[in-house]
């Protein structure tokens, strides 16, 4: 087998890539040289909830647009277009049981599934439920318009959870319509089909798409099949009035989770599963297989956003609702426990969600400048009837059995919080201020093993400060601060460590955010952009002991994030551009706790990682190439670092597109190749898993196609 450490040939095309960036950017740097038209702006909503050029904004905020979502992918997973996103790290599990793992500037690293830590956000709708808990498969990624994501200090304004905020936009219908399919297949099975429609008829503009992805998966015991819907209206009632209408449903039945491995297992077959020690009756049956462990989601969510506008003014009123049906069989070993005192193998709950949020924003003339202040509250709520039951009945395993939990578990934020922003002369400056807020309510209904009934409420109120500072045209300087605040999840507080219950006296984490950056244009063709950051947390939530498939949690020691991040775009002349985004972050414990030592990492966050891309394209845009590389440092798996880390790697893809146009016809071609010299790595890490399970292998060499066809009435 391969050692999982970057090749020669791999490194030179990364190093060739940042260094062609790196060599135009210098040429141009001289004053005398710096062209007066300035780039065409990349306009953000996220952070200051204002239409405003990135470039002016006091924090590091990356965008993801159209093009690169679609890049030569089936826009099955938003780790596709996030890699190119400095202090964000997306890992995918090859695991659609279990989502991505996602991270920013190492908040939500150790999450055992889901996204934690992050806040997810989708046309102004959360993706995240109240306790912080959201799930990126949600995204609808074919109508993608463009992804906004935040880092640093500014995430604070967005509540409970926002070590980083993450927001998708979708494309409005308009113009005449037209209908498009899409159709790719690729590697292990992979298959997906999407056919979308979109246009304006009587003012109503409109974008409705349906898609099935499938695959074998490439691990065992990963098949997956996914059915996503998305419709979009938006209307204008009046001529300073816009409303817009989402709605969007998410399908995965039986999906199968192939679990994690241990080292061994992972060096002996990195597609393999880890063989059940104790199936005396199958030795080489796995775990994932005996149990036949698998989820299934039925996720449907609307919402609504109506914009009403007085002058420079604006009031907006968000509303939305949904619901979550999730059956999950896990791999507890049978009799591990007392049945009085453990719920079961197989997780069976029904949520209903919905929540809004009212704002209003003011725009005056103060001291020269202008003062634009945003007003607003925003109420979240869910509702899970949650069950637990045995993975087994009789002899038979990976069935229903006998019922060891039966709960509602409520959840309810109410955030009031107020921003504003002065922008005058060379001065841009920021304040905000948000009350955070969380309740939750348990009736449990299975006394067997006594009463968990209770509930326990959260408040932290988190302030921001930023200020920015146009050096030149061509150059702008920052810095920012802010208090954050992150309580546990719903599923952090299922158990305590001295055995049953709930965990009530789990306390949030509460963090101090630090940045500097600066924004700079190297003549009309070159973006750079930096920053260093810290972050002090206390209370820093870790698993306090794991046994029998249950996690309790503690608050642990105070941790350090102290890190650097730098991104850079650059067109080099005669078609070809190049991007590179890299992070440095040092995330350790601060003081120890238990066998913990000071200084330890905090595992499932990289010290560094690294995106770097070439890419051409014809003069027409008819034809395009790129080559991308991706390379990471090892990760550890548990707060210890005792346990073997998974290795650094670096990995080359290669992608090429064509496009035509006949007539009202639109034609789309592309082929990718993903690992292109099929190294053998670990792409994830499940963190503190307690049987020593914890790498999750990423795919070896992959190639996939894809046809698309667009035809305009």
């Amino acid at each position: 087998m391969q050692q999982p450490f970057p090749s020669r040939p791999t490194v030179i095309a990364a190093l060739f890539a940042a260094g062609g960036a790196a060599f135009t950017a210098g040429g141009k740097a001289q004053a005398d040289e710096l062209a007066a038209a300035a780039p065409v702006p990349v306009v953000i909503v996220t952070g200051s909830r204002i239409e405003q050029d990135s470039f002016d904004f006091p924090a590091a905020v990356d965008t993801a647009d159209a093009q690169r979502i679609g890049a030569a992918w089936m826009r099955v997973n938003a780790s596709e277009a996030l890699a190119a996103v400095p202090g964000l790290v997306v890992l995918n599990r090859q695991n659609y049981a279990q989502d991505l793992q996602i991270s920013s500037r190492g908040f939500g690293a150790r999450s055992a599934f889901g996204v934690r830590g992050v806040r997810l956000i989708a046309d102004g709708i959360p993706a995240s439920m109240p306790d912080g808990q959201g799930q990126a498969a949600t995204f609808n990624l074919d109508l993608a318009e463009r992804i906004e994501v935040l880092r640093g200090p500014f995430s604070a304004l967005y509540g409970n959870h926002s070590g980083g905020v993450i927001q998708l936009f979708t494309r409005d219908g308009q113009g005449r319509p037209s209908v498009e399919t899409t159709v790719s297949g690729g590697s292990d099975g992979t298959h997906k089909i999407d056919l979308n429609a979109q246009g304006e008829t009587n003012g109503i503009g409109y974008v409705i798409d349906a898609s099935r992805f499938q695959t074998d998966g490439y691990r065992d015991h990963s098949a997956a099949r996914r059915d996503q819907g998305f419709a979009k209206f938006s209307v204008k009632p009046g001529a300073t009035s816009r409303l817009t209408v989402t709605a969007s449903t998410l399908t995965q039945d039986d999906t199968q989770d192939p679990l994690g491995v241990t080292w061994a297992t992972f060096q002996r077959d990195p597609r393999a599963g880890e063989i059940d020690p104790t199936d005396t009756q199958t030795p080489n049956r796995t775990l994932a297989e005996r149990y036949n462990t698998r989820k299934s989601i039925d996720h449907q969510q609307g919402g609504a956003v109506f914009e009403q506008h007085f002058g420079p003014d604006r009031l907006r009123v968000t509303a939305y609702a949904g619901k979550r049906q999730v059956i999950q069989y896990q791999a507890f070993s049978r009799g591990f426990q007392a049945p009085s005192t453990h719920s079961g193998g197989v997780v069976d709950f029904d949520r209903d969600f919905y929540g809004a949020d009212l704002q209003w924003l003011a725009v005056r003339q103060l001291a020269g400048g202008k003062l634009s202040t945003t007003l607003g509250l925003e109420y979240n709520r869910s509702k899970d009837d949650r069950q637990g039951f045995e993975n087994f009945s009789g002899a038979q395993l990976g069935v229903r059995g006998a019922l060891r939990r039966d709960e509602t578990d409520k959840l309810s934020s109410l955030d009031p919080y107020v921003q504003t922003q002065w922008e005058g002369g060379p001065w841009v400056l920021t304040a905000g201020l948000r009350r955070s807020s969380l309740k939750v309510e348990v009736d449990d209904r299975f006394l067997a093993n006594g009463n968990d009934s209770g509930d326990v409420s959260y408040n932290k109120v988190t302030p921001v400060l930023g200020a920015l500072y146009k050096v030149s045209p061509q150059l702008n300087l920052y810095a920012s601060a802010a208090r954050g605040f992150e309580t546990p999840t719903l599923n952090e507080l299922f158990y305590s460590g001295a055995g049953r219950g709930f965990n009530f006296n789990l306390q949030p984490a509460s963090s101090r955010h630090f940045e500097i950056g600066a924004k700079a244009k190297l003549g009309e063709n070159t973006r750079v952009e930096a920053a260093l950051f810290q972050v002090r947390t206390d209370d820093e939530m870790v698993v306090d002991t794991a046994s029998g498939g249950r996690n309790s949690y503690r608050n642990a020691s105070e941790t350090l994030r102290r890190g650097a991040e730098v991104s850079l775009e650059s067109e080099l002349g005669a078609g070809f551009s190049a991007r590179l985004a890299m992070t440095l972050l040092r995330a350790s414990y601060e003081t120890g706790f238990g066998s913990v030592a000071a200084g330890s990492r905090l595992p499932g966050v990289p010290r560094a990682n690294m995106f770097g891309e070439l890419a051409w394209k014809d003069e027409g845009g008819r034809f395009s190439a790129a080559l991308e590389t991706i390379a990471s440092s090892k990760l550890y798996a548990e707060d210890t670092n005792n346990e073997r880390p998974a290795p650094g790697y670096a990995v080359m893809n290669a992608r090429v597109q064509a496009r035509q146009t006949v007539d009202r016809w639109r034609f789309r071609q592309f082929l990718r190749l993903n690992n292109v010299f099929n190294r053998d790595y670990v792409g994830s890490v499940i963190v503190g898993d307690a049987n020593r399970r914890y790498y999750e292998a990423a795919p070896g060499r992959q190639w996939m196609i894809g046809v698309s066809a667009q035809y305009t009435f």
